[in-house]
């Protein structure tokens, strides 16, 4: 097979990007190395940002985020007893729209399918062959079957555990890391929301957030052990617990009931240098992760889906290389930036093990100057709502 643009992994940053090329007449293959059902099973955050909803837009696949997605002018922020709201339309002009991760992937696979975009699914031992020339393909099987595909140029949005970042030789790559010493016990509850906006709580327990997918389904993490197993939490034990660690005006409105879903994820910040090499280019995990607590994740991804579509755009249409030549460094200065905003926020609202009575207090003045300070209001509002691409 032949194609323009090889994409591998078929998450919502792979199947974006092939949305988007297919808009500009751009040939794509997306080669997923689970079912479809998989990956429309897993459950991830949905907090999207303005340039994020605009690429949605620009993809033709925002029309049931618009129909049944919650735009939030702002959010809300505890310690203790203590809640304020950093209104992000005021400071920004800007909302931010709740919307799933697996809503989005679906309506991507919807609208590849309507235009009989070439997706392969149940993909095993994808090789990526010369990245570095100007002969690149890809050879992988599927149930056995041995296959190829030639290509000009390799898009791999594969995720931490993909083959794209391994391809690029460790002579060439830096990796910067950061590992956090707890993790985040998430669950998910047919029940309504807690709040109309989402809450992040700092306690004397450890952090917390409140939350949402739709009307009367909910999302709560609380900070915990990397030692702890979800089977260790019993769905009594979570709300309990979840309750101590936010205002008591809040915890006597939640409404609790048997989780749906429960799981721990460890946090942590990671970072590879450069996110090119020759024709192969990273998105998303492949290249970086941040901490949930900014909710950058999804967006990041679509920051450097943004850049890498509109320079294979001028690569096909114009004939210019600029636009990929500076892929690598134009994602990276935005990916850093997340980077900071994301270590800032969970630094402000975990306890660490390691910290003291000191520590502790300079996290009360932090989130006290905070609030009332529109200056530094504003500064937050700016990197949640997202920062320009």
């Amino acid at each position: 097979m032949k194609t323009q643009v090889a994409i591998i992994g078929g998450g919502p940053s792979g199947l974006l990007l092939s949305q988007l090329l297919y808009k500009r007449g751009i040939d794509s293959i997306v080669l997923e190395r689970k079912t479809k059902d998989y990956v429309l099973s897993r459950i991830r955050a949905g907090v999207l940002e303005k340039g994020l909803m605009a690429l949605l837009e620009e993809a033709g696949v925002a029309d049931r985020m618009h129909a049944e997605g919650f735009p939030h002018d702002g959010t809300l922020i505890s310690y203790g007893n203590e809640m304020f709201h950093v209104d992000f339309a005021k400071h920004t002009g800007t909302k931010v729209m709740v919307y799933g991760q697996t809503e989005i992937t679906r309506d991507l696979y919807d609208a590849r399918e309507a235009a009989d975009g070439k997706i392969e699914f149940e993909v095993e031992n994808v090789v990526i062959h010369g990245a570095d020339t100007d002969k690149v393909h890809l050879t992988y099987a599927v149930h056995g079957e041995e296959r190829r595909i030639d290509c000009d140029f390799v898009a791999g949005c594969d995720g931490f555990h993909g083959v794209s970042r391994q391809t690029i030789p460790l002579d060439v790559r830096r990796e910067y890391e950061k590992v956090y010493p707890f993790g985040w016990l998430g669950v998910l509850s047919e029940t309504p929301p807690v709040n109309d906006e989402l809450i992040y709580a700092n306690s004397e327990r450890g952090f917390a957030l409140c939350s949402m997918r739709n009307a009367n389904l909910s999302r709560y993490y609380i900070q915990c052990s990397l030692s702890d197993s979800p089977d260790d939490w019993t769905d009594e034990a979570f709300w309990e617990e979840l309750k101590r660690r936010i205002p008591a005006d809040q915890a006597e409105k939640l409404v609790t009931g048997p989780t749906i879903e429960k799981s721990i994820a460890p946090l942590r910040s990671f970072v590879t240098e450069p996110m090119r090499w020759g024709r192969l280019f990273l998105c998303g995990d492949a290249a970086h992760i941040v901490p949930p607590t900014g909710a950058k994740g999804l967006n990041t991804a679509a920051s450097d889906v943004h850049y890498l579509y509109h320079g294979l755009c001028e690569h096909y249409e114009n004939g210019s290389d600029a636009g990929l030549d500076a892929y690598s460094e134009k994602a990276l200065a935005r990916v850093w930036k997340a980077e900071r905003f994301s270590w800032w926020f969970s630094s402000l609202m975990h306890r660490y093990p390691d910290q003291t009575t000191f520590d502790h207090r300079m996290q009360v003045a932090e989130l006290e100057f905070l609030r009332s300070n529109d200056a530094a209001q504003k500064a937050m509002a700016e990197n949640y709502v997202g920062l320009p691409y």
